[in-house]
């Protein structure tokens, strides 16, 4: 049956495990039966991560924190665990704000930690590889939803850029190695686990849309912007395709076995994760007041460069191939979102 996952006790590697996404995938991937180990150097997240990991699952995850820009560290990992079978590959910076203005930051540390993960993978002989990419591959589209055949156009930011040359190079290496991959292009997660256990968890100022609203109303920020009400959608505020971030981490599993299982179309498949809904920013908003019974101190600001002005998926394909389907709405979304952000006001210890 598509999209059943046989256990495996297969060992899979997974970067960024300490972050946002990663952390719930390695959720998703022990309760259906993987061994998981990470790499995060916590540069952009804190181990709290693993402790909630740890608190779901009842299972201690080995997290080695290291910098993938250092080849050798990345090597040790594999020397030591040589029974890895797959990587699912997060690790990355992703604010697409601070990659314009920070540019060579981003290629820097997105393109040479993939390039040491893949000459891993080639010295080791690692058959699976399952990258984190982006709906910025597609640039601003012409038409929506878009689906796995539409053009990827220019990238809008260099956070856009790397995960367009990141597919470039898993392609490539596909067509060169005996690894099979695939292309997960997710459009924006939101949310957090059903145990609240785990979530997202900015560090410094958010660079996402759910984050700054529920930092806004707990009180850690004063106020919110929404960059810009003057665009061509139906309130004038940029349309995105909300996902809960467990659906998404959902699809990361399904995406593995769906390689073990041999039932991949090419030597590296792409697929689109998102809800296949538009939903404004200024919708978002109001949902969020709806469930939490706060109003939003927002403001209108300025268009923000970088910004898309509309996408959403098609995600047939995913449905269809991997037997996923998404679980949870937009107002479970924000409800899972806002128990979280009560919860890092009276949990000290999250950020340390």
């Amino acid at each position: 049956m598509p999209g059943t996952i046989q256990l495996q006790m297969k060992k899979i590697l997974v970067t960024g495990g300490c972050g946002y996404i990663g952390s719930h995938t390695i959720v998703d991937l022990i309760e259906n039966g993987f061994d998981v180990i990470s790499i995060d150097d916590n540069s952009r997240s804190t181990d709290y991560a693993i402790k909630g990991i740890e608190k779901i699952t009842g299972k201690k995850i080995k997290n080695y924190t290291i910098d993938l820009k250092d080849y050798h560290a990345t090597r040790s990992v594999f020397s030591e665990n040589t029974d890895i079978t797959g990587i699912i590959h997060f690790a990355a910076f992703k604010a697409v704000g601070e990659s314009v203005e920070k540019p060579l930051m981003y290629y820097e540390n997105n393109m040479f930690s993939l390039i040491n993960l893949l000459n891993c993978v080639k010295e080791f002989n690692i058959p699976y590889f399952v990258f984190s990419s982006s709906c910025t591959v597609y640039g601003s589209p012409d038409i929506i939803p878009v689906t796995e055949q539409s053009p990827t156009k220019p990238a809008e930011s260099p956070y856009g850029a790397t995960k367009q040359m990141g597919e470039r190079m898993i392609e490539d290496i596909s067509k060169a190695e005996k690894v099979n991959t695939i292309l997960l292009r997710y459009f924006n997660p939101v949310g957090a686990h059903p145990s609240i256990e785990i979530g997202e968890l900015p560090l410094g100022k958010p660079m996402n849309l759910v984050p700054a609203i529920t930092q806004t109303a707990i009180g850690k920020l004063p106020k919110m912007l929404v960059y810009g009400t003057d665009y061509d959608t139906r309130d004038g505020s940029c349309v995105r395709d909300y996902i809960h971030v467990s659906d998404i981490a959902h699809a990361h599993t399904l995406a593995l076995q769906y390689l073990i299982d041999g039932r991949n179309k090419t030597k590296c498949d792409t697929f689109n994760l998102g809800s296949g809904n538009g939903v404004t920013v200024l919708e978002a908003i109001r949902m969020f007041e709806e469930v939490s019974g706060i109003k939003l101190n927002y403001e209108i600001g300025p268009r923000r460069p970088g910004d898309v002005v509309a996408i959403y998926a098609n995600n047939n394909y995913a449905v269809e191939s991997l037997g996923w389907k998404t679980k949870y709405d937009l107002r479970e979304m924000m409800r899972s979102a806002w128990e979280w952000e009560k919860k890092l006001k009276t949990a000290t210890d999250l950020t340390k």
